[in-house]
């Protein structure tokens, strides 16, 4: 097993899924991974939002994990999001990833219910007595609907001692800040939007989950690179080379724009997703081809 303290930092692109025919496409997501590794990035992250988690069944991402664990073959840290709605169900799939071979585990805030704090304590200190694996929270309050606050991510830490970190996907600079106030500079903070990479790193985010790495992953993993390396200028830089990519991301939901774009570049064989969602309309497919095409991404 990899040592976090030294690995868990960095780019770590959460992949998105390739389907055919309405099912898992296991070499187009073989195929991905290397892309992704072999572009310089530092981690991969398995069943994140970017890859349309809650359209999957257990086992399908279960499966993904081993196939991503089979393709890093210990060259990077996987990242397994294991989260849920429920209790039960993020039990199964932290225990699975950690069979599977993940290095650490990301577990979203359960979505819908808005449970109280106390119940986000309990809930991760249960998960974590039953796993080894160290764990982030996914804190995503725009999809979730529950936004835990610096000190509520301070008494999980005190509860859980394998609580190593937190992507943060908000636009709340001050909650990076404030969190590693509370939590020592070496608690991992993952960047989940785009736009925000630069800003946050240089408050003291350890990296970058985001889902343009699975597009451009060189320029991404060199960006969390520089910024770690204290190159604020060249970070700098790259924050507004890879500004407009970043802002398409979200030109819709996501992954429906970065689907279409993959397969623009060859990186993905067809762009299929699975309903609710659904591909990128005609009209959005002229404004993303027109931005690759200004960008010298495509002829």
């Amino acid at each position: 097993m990899m040592t976090v303290s030294t690995n868990l930092q960095g780019s770590f692109p959460p992949l998105v899924t390739p389907f055919r025919d309405g099912e898992v496409d296991l070499a187009a997501y073989r195929a991905l991974a290397t892309h992704v590794i072999d572009g310089g990035s530092h981690g991969i992250v398995v069943n994140g939002t970017t890859a349309e988690p809650t359209t999957l069944t257990i086992e399908e991402r279960i499966s993904l994990v081993k196939t991503a664990v089979e393709v890093s073959a210990g060259r990077v840290p996987v990242v397994a999001a294991t989260g849920g709605q429920n209790f039960r169900e993020s039990l199964a799939l932290c225990q699975g990833a950690e069979a599977a071979g993940a290095d650490a585990l990301m577990i979203v805030t359960p979505y819908f219910i808005k449970p109280p704090v106390r119940g986000m304590v309990e809930y991760y200190r249960s998960l974590a007595e039953q796993t080894s694996l160290p764990i982030l929270i996914y804190h995503i309050p725009g999809r979730s609907g529950v936004s835990l606050p610096p000190s509520a991510i301070a008494e999980i830490k005190r509860r859980v001692p394998s609580l190593v970190g937190v992507k943060h996907a908000s636009t709340d600079l001050a909650f990076v800040t404030e969190t590693l106030a509370l939590c020592g500079s070496d608690f991992r903070i993952f960047v989940g939007l785009e736009e925000l990479s630069f800003p946050m790193m240089a408050i003291g985010a350890a990296g970058l989950m985001n889902a343009a790495g699975n597009l451009l992953p060189k320029q991404i993993s060199a960006l969390a690179s520089a910024a770690l390396a204290g190159d604020m200028a060249e970070a700098r830089r790259l924050h507004f080379e890879l500004f407009e990519i970043n802002q398409a991301i979200f030109w819709d939901t996501n992954p429906i724009p970065m689907k279409y774009m993959m397969r623009r570049l060859g990186i993905l064989p067809a762009n299929e997703h699975r309903l609710p969602m659904v591909p990128a309309s005609p009209e959005l497919e002229q404004r993303l081809d027109a931005l690759l095409e200004r960008l010298e991404l495509v002829d």
